[in-house]
């Protein structure tokens, strides 16, 4: 790929390409804490959009335990997570496939010279394992992509995409041509805040919800040619 006129797709992945299920994260707190997965108690807010180590500590409080313990937890989490994700594949392939319409439109936008990764609050082994499960691998190219496990702050990862960008492609990654398609608000504030265009997806949020955010575009749903000409017009490519 060019790297002058290279554009740019960074796909959010729950609630983006494969719906959103906490069951994973449920597993992986109780075993890295010693709780029952019926004591887990998710906190109201900061969950959606946000990274799974900010979710786990939150989390981890919420359901009874002290902040230092769950703090000194989050190392451990990495390596239960992996586990629960690998002894969970088949039940991922079956109650959690990708949105119709997902591979379609990362095909489609391949086909039309898109480069494309992910920016996700997923630590990548969990990201790896969805994305390939859901068979939506293939055209992402994830070795440019920003994972939970690179940093807590989900607005940290917006540089790391843009740093791996230009190690890979040796220019300077353009922000204009660069878009990020979401599904909930901080997907949107992230987006913004990194001064990357933003496309929001209504799959588990209304319209009007996210409309109060103001992406550049918001979509019903993953239609492969709708997709690719609201990336297209918003980075003057095609």
């Amino acid at each position: 790929m060019s790297g002058a006129f290279a554009s740019l797709v960074v796909w959010d992945v729950d609630g983006t390409l494969i719906p959103a299920d906490l069951r994973w994260l449920r597993r992986a707190v109780a075993r890295t804490y010693g709780i029952q997965d019926e004591s887990i108690v998710f906190p109201k807010a900061r969950v959606h959009g946000y990274t799974d180590e900010s979710i786990v500590v939150d989390t981890a409080v919420a359901s009874g335990v002290q902040p230092d313990v769950a703090e000194d937890g989050v190392e451990r989490f990495h390596e239960v997570l992996a586990d629960v994700m690998s002894e969970g594949e088949e039940e991922l392939a079956r109650d959690q496939p990708a949105y119709p319409g997902a591979f379609d439109s990362i095909a489609s936008l391949h086909e039309h010279g898109f480069a494309q990764t992910v920016l996700t609050g997923n630590l990548r082994v969990a990201a790896e394992v969805k994305l390939r499960v859901s068979g939506l691998d293939q055209y992402l190219d994830l070795g440019i992509g920003a994972f939970g496990d690179d940093a807590r702050e989900r607005f940290e990862l917006p540089a790391v995409v843009t740093e791996r960008f230009a190690e890979k492609f040796g220019t300077k990654l353009d922000v204009s041509r660069t878009v990020v398609i979401g599904d909930a608000p901080n997907d949107i504030a992230c987006a913004r805040h990194a001064g990357f265009h933003v496309i929001a997806v209504a799959h588990r949020i209304p319209r009007a919800e996210l409309e109060q955010h103001s992406p550049d575009a918001i979509l019903d749903r993953l239609d492969r040619d709708t997709v690719v000409s609201t990336v297209a017009a918003l980075t003057d490519k095609i």
